[in-house]
């Protein structure tokens, strides 16, 4: 294990009292806060966003560093935390002369928490492996919600001992955080967590559509479903909202068919049958169609109703 990295990991068996110095490329709606939970933690925080002057606003919010490029925004650093868009936005700011590896010291390790592809997961793990740092892929679920409550399951693949050692950084954000293999581990687990919530989410919309048909009270019906098996954190969190036509909660529409095609993409790869999130993939595009590609995925119940 990296010397830093033993120190944090040491400290995170009560050995020792050490803050990271940390570097956070990415402050959308989930990275944003994830880098605010490090600072408030006491680590050494330094970030970077695409758009500079959001970086400037977090580092005046939160008394960390913002800076121009990830490559200066790494050097240094014991940990590079990245929170991007998609493989091609991860490689950019991990690759070439300005990327994070540029910058990076012997030892280090960067921990992404974008949902990619397991391809460009292993292809970065093993460039890391060349430039003499570590990589793990962390992808989280638990939305804008569980990133501003620091309350984000984090899904592992990796070195056994460079997850030991990020782990209690990850702790910072994280409700839950597990390594569940090898490098690319955490993305495919990932794709089970979105794979199961597009079938989740679509059964939530036809119960809610087929109790307003029915003349049902569709409040009073997941009053009393959701205390049985139907019940689920959809239900619970999403309904209200879905009834009452709100669809500005959570994550986006067009970001859920990014992560459903590198499902059904790998899914192919390794010849697992997805009929329903094929399906509900399709779903999605309808919901595209409609104009709703920024709305969130409970968006589903509205392609329904809106069809009558």
């Amino acid at each position: 294990m990296p010397s830093a990295a033993r120190q944090v990991f040491r400290a995170s068996q009560g050995q020792e009292k050490v803050m990271a110095k940390v570097a956070f490329i990415g402050l959308g709606v989930m990275g944003y806060p994830m880098a605010g939970h490090l600072a408030a933690k006491g680590h050494d925080v330094t970030v970077y966003n695409r758009t500079g002057a959001k970086a400037e606003k977090w580092a005046s919010e939160h008394g960390g560093k913002a800076a121009p490029t990830p490559r200066e925004a790494a050097e240094g650093a014991d940990f590079v935390m990245t929170c991007v868009g998609n493989d091609d936005d991860l490689r950019s700011v991990c690759l070439g002369e300005d990327g994070a590896f540029a910058g990076m010291k012997a030892g280090a390790i960067l921990v992404d928490h974008t949902t990619v592809s397991a391809k460009v997961t292993r292809e970065l793990y093993a460039a890391a492996k060349d430039g003499g740092f570590g990589f793990v892929d962390a992808p989280i679920s638990g939305g804008q919600a569980g990133a501003e409550n620091g309350a984000l399951s984090v899904m592992c693949g990796g070195d056994q001992s460079e997850y030991d050692a990020a782990e209690p950084v990850i702790d910072a954000y994280a409700k839950i955080c597990r390594r569940l293999g090898d490098s690319g581990a955490g993305q495919m687990t990932k794709m089970c967590n979105q794979i199961a919530i597009a079938g989740l989410v679509q059964g939530l919309a036809e119960s809610l559509h087929f109790a307003q048909k029915a003349g049902l009270d569709g409040a009073a019906v997941v009053e009393v479903i959701s205390q049985g098996a139907a019940g689920s954190w959809q239900m619970q969190n999403r309904y209200k909202t879905m009834l009452a036509d709100e669809f500005n909660h959570g994550f986006a529409v067009d970001w859920m068919r990014k992560d459903l095609g590198i499902c059904l993409a790998t899914g192919n790869e390794i010849e697992a049958s997805l009929p329903v999130t094929a399906l509900v993939d399709q779903f999605y595009k309808d919901v595209q169609k409609m104009g709703g590609g920024r709305w969130d995925t409970s968006s589903l119940f509205k392609r329904l109703t809106d069809a009558g």
